[in-house]
């Protein structure tokens, strides 16, 4: 018999964690993994709308290490449970590709616009998407411990993808909009 994707054990608003928890589909946990989810899904849409594979290569680890971030946060923390590591190597990692691409880029002296091309625009989005998955699991660390790596890496993350926005449009030759504020 084929696998079912639908267990109509969700129908009335819970679902499960691993460790066989049963939460509300609104708890702050669900929400935190289910928005590391959503922007697990931009970064997809990052990698495949550029054409440096390095960066795809890059886009690609960070993608694994954002599954790995979700089966933490999806797994019930009153058990003992084994899930994957989030490595000081992998925030290390992003630092060391946010300094290799800021040596190639423009000093910084605005704030700049998001926009200009829809590449930096996807980028920008998974930045926002980033930022909202890290405020996310603030709140579910003043309910319930989270590792604190977890919360290094997605911060140190949505600094990355603000450097690769800048990056692609470096790469595609699309003018950086300064944020010009009325005086």
């Amino acid at each position: 018999m084929p696998f079912k994707i639908y267990t109509k054990t969700g129908d009335k608003g819970d679902t499960s964690l691993f460790g066989g928890k049963r939460l509300p589909k609104s708890h702050i946990r669900i929400e935190s993994y289910g928005t590391v989810d959503e922007l697990n899904s931009y970064i997809g849409l990052v990698r495949d709308v550029i054409n440096d594979e390095e960066l795809r290569l890059v886009l690609k680890e960070i993608q694994d290490r954002l599954f790995t971030i979700g089966s933490n946060l999806a797994s019930d923390p009153s058990k003992n449970m084994t899930t994957p590591d989030v490595l000081a190597s992998d925030v290390e990692l992003l630092e060391k590709e946010i300094d290799r691409m800021n040596d190639n880029l423009p000093d910084l002296k605005n704030f700049i616009l998001p926009g200009g091309h829809h590449n930096v625009s996807f980028c920008h989005l998974a930045r926002c998407v980033c930022r909202r998955a890290e405020r996310m699991v603030v709140a579910l660390n003043m309910e319930e411990k989270v590792e604190p790596i977890i919360l290094l890496y997605l911060n140190r993350l949505s600094d990355y993808l603000f450097v690769l926005s800048r990056q692609i449009g470096h790469d595609q030759n699309v003018e950086e909009i300064p944020w010009n504020p009325r005086k």
